[in-house]
């Protein structure tokens, strides 16, 4: 008998980054991974992006549990805001829950959780008619798992990020043997990465990138300061073992560096000398080849911190013509327009940059031959291509077909589509609403389409503010209109414009005033209509206007006259006291005499 099946991607489909996937087996929901993003250009001002999961909150009770690949942003960023909804069990491996607890401590409102379980790939739980069991893969970050799902109607397999690479070390390598034996116990659907689809050659191995990062300390005589994302620990030991082969010194920049290494060193994760960190002060002692400065900016992601280095909005750091910035993390197509900036920034301060990924593929993730080896290991009934933008999850399909999946069993899904497993296939049937969650700040969730839209025009054309004050009894104006303007026009240059907006104004609120049926969001629509056509008239721009409107309150005027009075009376009563004391005073002072 077939399981009730449902699979629901919340996220990591048809974009970068934000991985979080539901399999809905009969009344039981696995949650696998739950990422962020980082956001792209137009998301103006937005810190990070994470899944709307309003539909699990419907189905709060039937959820058992989080199943976390790795410990990269992508997959663990947006726990602690899960958590906060979803008080369930959160299941990884031994560094990838030690990051998972890093990322919740860093949150008060669920520091004080720690329903955490730490596997392996020999676990295997039980929930019910569901095994889930787990796979070592390969990735940038040391006990990389896949995920099974073991149903009646077959394995539901999700590889979480991964590649193949011969020359992995302990704790990165893959288990080929237990990848074979899922496939032959019969894969119903494989959820596969595909963020390497694009990738036709072959993957640089890490132990090439080890040598590459290691030649390039050794010919570099001046400063090297290292962009890196925090939790790429493969890359952060291969800058450790660069560093001590040249003899040079390392600084860590950014808390959240700091916190990884001690974590990944406190589970034996990184090797090191005990002198190899120093602090700044101690850096400015030593000769600039003696020196490499470890950045990663806030939350690991080193480009937008590159770009404050470059500016000079970094007070602990300032660029040198003899400094080579090096950046070994490979960044994501959307910020492609951001690296350019940010090389074109670093070269004005005199300084040299170098792109790992201008020599070689660094990248963490599945070639095409990669992920048609995966495929042939699964072999899988249905196939559905995850993690990457559109054009990566269509390449993927084509590699499937190649490897000879049908057509008609591989599925391109979209964020919020409900593939359900029926009578020996699945289809894509309901679809429910799924929109991104921004977090700016210490808010989450209360920036939406309207507020973006707001701040991408007070990027373009600023905002006007006219404040006015009337007489509602009177149907008169109190005082004139007061025009202040914001990124729009430079005031003192454009007084015309002003005074006839002024005068606009003025025009358009007594002609409000005069009608029998007075309306104030009437009178600010008003204002808003007219002046705007006004002054894209004049200026071809549209300001975000934002009238304001006092009204003069009769009754507080008369208590205020009334006070006034009673004040003024006190006063020539105290004088008049004061001026017979003073009388007294002298007379008193004669009789003395």
């Amino acid at each position: 008998m077939d399981n009730n099946i449902k699979i629901i991607p919340f996220g990591g489909v048809r974009e970068n980054g934000k991985n979080m996937y539901a399999v809905e087996i009969e009344d039981q929901i696995f949650i696998l991974d739950t990422g962020l993003k980082y956001p792209e250009n137009e998301l103006m001002g937005i810190d990070v992006v994470i899944p709307d999961w309003e539909y699990l909150r419907e189905h709060k009770d039937k959820i058992v549990g989080v199943f976390l690949t790795h410990g990269h942003a992508d997959s663990i960023g947006a726990l602690p805001y899960f958590l906060m909804d979803f008080n369930v069990p959160v299941f990884g491996s031994e560094m990838t829950i030690a990051l998972a607890k890093l990322a919740v401590k860093n949150h008060k409102e669920v520091k004080k959780f720690n329903d955490f379980h730490v596997v392996d790939a020999s676990t295997a739980i039980d929930f019910n008619d569901v095994t889930v069991s787990f796979f070592q893969t390969t990735h940038t970050i040391p006990e990389t798992l896949g995920v099974v799902l073991e149903t009646k109607a077959g394995n539901i397999v999700y590889t979480g990020d991964f590649k193949f690479d011969q020359t992995a070390k302990k704790g990165y390598q893959t288990d080929l043997a237990r990848l074979a034996e899922i496939g032959s116990q019969g894969v119903l659907a494989l959820l596969s990465d595909s963020a390497g689809a694009g990738i036709t050659g072959a993957s640089a191995r890490e132990q090439d990138i080890g040598d590459y990062i290691k030649e390039t300390f050794k010919y570099q005589n001046g400063r090297i300061i290292v962009a890196s994302v925090a939790s790429n620990i493969m890359r952060v030991q291969q800058i450790i073992n660069a560093a001590v082969a040249v003899g040079r010194k390392i600084v860590l920049s950014g808390k959240d560096i700091e916190q990884i290494i001690d974590t990944a060193m406190s589970l034996g994760k990184l090797h090191l000398p005990d002198d190899l960190f120093i602090s700044r002060k101690e850096a400015e002692k030593l000769e600039p080849n003696q020196v490499v400065i470890l950045e990663t900016g806030k939350m690991g992601e080193p480009i937008k911190s590159l770009q404050q280095i470059a500016n000079g909005d970094n007070p602990n750091l300032q660029l040198t013509s003899t400094d080579l910035v090096f950046v070994t993390t490979t960044p994501s197509y959307a910020q492609e327009t951001e690296v350019q900036k940010t090389k074109d920034m670093i070269y004005r301060t005199g300084a040299e940059v170098k792109f790992i990924s201008d020599d070689l593929n660094p990248s963490g993730h599945a070639n095409q031959n990669d992920e048609q080896l995966m495929l042939n290991f699964m072999k899988p009934k249905f196939f559905i291509p995850i993690q990457g933008e559109y054009r990566l999850l269509d390449r993927h399909a084509e590699l499937a077909e190649e490897v000879g999946i049908p057509k008609e069993n591989i599925f391109l899904v979209n964020k919020g589509d409900v593939l359900t497993y029926k009578n020996g296939k699945f289809h894509v049937g309901e679809h429910i609403d799924v929109s991104n969650t921004m977090i700016d700040g210490t808010g989450v969730g209360d920036i939406g389409n309207i507020v973006l839209r707001d701040r991408r025009v007070l990027s373009e054309d600023g905002i006007f503010v006219v404040v006015a004050t009337i007489d509602r009894k009177k149907k008169k104006i109190v005082a004139r209109p007061q025009i202040t303007s914001r990124g729009f026009v430079f005031v003192k240059t454009n007084r015309q414009l002003m005074q006839q907006s002024a005068d606009l104004v003025e025009k358009i609120v007594q002609e409000n005033l005069d009608q029998k049926e007075f309306d104030w969001s009437h009178l600010k629509q008003d204002v808003r209509d007219k002046l705007n056509r006004f002054l894209f008239d004049q200026t071809k721009r549209h300001p975000v206007i934002l009238p304001v409107i006092m009204e003069i309150n009769q009754h507080q005027k008369k208590i205020k006259n009334n006070v006034e009075k009673k004040e003024e009376k006190s006063a020539k009563s105290r004088s008049t006291k004061e001026h017979h004391r003073g009388r007294g005073k002298k007379r008193m002072a004669k009789e003395k005499k």
